[in-house]
């Protein structure tokens, strides 16, 4: 049996018990759902077996139970997901398997369940250790909630990646270079330090424009960046990507890895997106959002989707910019060509510093990183 290119598994599990204020994400409060979780749990295991007979025979690297707030479901599952992702798909030795998950004590206490259904990496949203910074974020934990988790997670998981946001009103980066610092002693191998972001129609936007809070300036902003880099290099973690740090190449998401290089990857569960490259074009694929509406299509036809179509060359050269030039091997140029990018803009980018020299590929400096969506926009345009 011929196996095609490598595979990655995006699962999405769209319950929270809360929807923090800055979310713009596909997500449902679970006190709503009633019984609805059960049946999804059922129609997303049938939409992978579906969407298995259109992908062919691949090799699995990933399978990625994202969300929401995956580690609120049952167990045994994810346990089942987990399963038919290895059944249906080849999967490779080092198959990595990730479970997003709060630090509440009540996940927590879940932690080995999950261990045991087949994870092997936690992605941990502890987002601060500071409690009057976690209140204002809308979270249902405290640090000391946080603290515990981290560490009940390094014992269940071989791999442990933990989330936090900066650059919150108010905060300096004195005070962020502190907290990051703790945050690094609770033994993670892998940090995610995310600027906060006001997305249009969440909680926070609507505050932002009533004007009770304002987002740091650009200057604060870049400061708080540095800070971030300089704590996390000092600690052993390289910024593989502008907003992911890793202790080696052992602890990088795989699964994002998966996003950032181009390679194909398939979405289950309400809202999630796939590209699959099929007859040398790129798919693209995106699932009902509401997960009645999922549910529904999966009964129907087997298939979550609600939305399928071919990329033009265009268009999957822009995403591949936009995906490449996040980690620092960058973009190879052959895969961008369709972008038809001057030689002397990217020259004028190199002079500028925002660019590495480099013949082959597009590489975004530390300079360029700071300037990210505007150095992609003028490579894309």
């Amino acid at each position: 049996m011929t196996i095609r290119p490598k595979l990655g598994v995006y699962i999405h599990w769209p319950y929270c018990a809360r929807i923090c204020p800055y979310c713009d994400f596909n997500v449902f409060k679970a006190r709503e759902a009633s019984g609805e979780p059960a049946v999804l749990a059922r129609a997303i295991v049938a939409d992978l077996e579906a969407q298995a007979a259109l992908t062919g025979p691949r090799e699995l690297v990933s399978v990625f139970l994202g969300g929401g707030t995956p580690s609120l479901m049952d167990p045994a599952w994810a346990a089942e997901m987990i399963a038919a992702a290895r059944r249906l798909w080849t999967p490779a030795g080092d198959l990595e398997v990730t479970l997003e998950a709060n630090p509440t004590d009540a996940e927590a206490a879940r932690f080995a369940a999950f261990a045991d259904a087949g994870v092997n990496r936690l992605s941990l949203g502890l987002q601060s250790l500071d409690d009057a910074a976690l209140s204002f974020l809308g979270r249902n934990h405290d640090a000391a909630t946080a603290i515990r988790a981290a560490r009940a997670a390094a014992r269940a998981f071989p791999r442990l990646s933990i989330d936090m946001i900066y650059a919150r009103p108010g905060q300096t980066p004195a005070a962020w270079r502190q907290e990051l610092r703790a945050a690094v002693d609770l033994g993670a191998e892998h940090v995610s330090p995310y600027q906060l972001t006001i997305e249009a129609g969440t909680a926070f936007d609507r505050a932002v424009r009533r004007g009770q809070f304002a987002s740091p300036d650009a200057e604060t902003g870049a400061e708080l960046f540095d800070t971030t880099q300089a704590v996390l290099e000092a600690a052993g973690f390289e910024a593989y990507e502008v907003s992911n740090h890793a202790r080696g190449p052992a602890a990088r998401s795989r699964h994002n890895l998966i996003y950032w290089e181009g390679q194909d990857y398939l979405g289950a569960g309400p809202g999630a997106h796939g590209r699959i490259t099929e007859g040398g074009a790129r798919q693209a694929t995106q699932a009902a959002r509401k997960p009645a509406d999922y549910i529904a299509r999966v009964a129907e036809t087997g298939l979550g989707f609600a939305g399928r179509e071919a990329l033009d060359p265009r268009e999957a050269a822009q995403e591949r910019l936009l995906s490449g030039l996040r980690i620092t091997e960058g973009v190879p140029l052959a895969e961008v060509a369709a972008l038809a990018i001057p030689a002397v803009k990217i020259a004028d980018l190199v002079a500028l510093g925002l660019l590495a020299d480099d013949p082959v590929r597009l590489r975004a400096t530390p300079a360029g990183r700071l300037v990210l969506d505007r150095l992609t926009a003028e490579l894309a345009t």
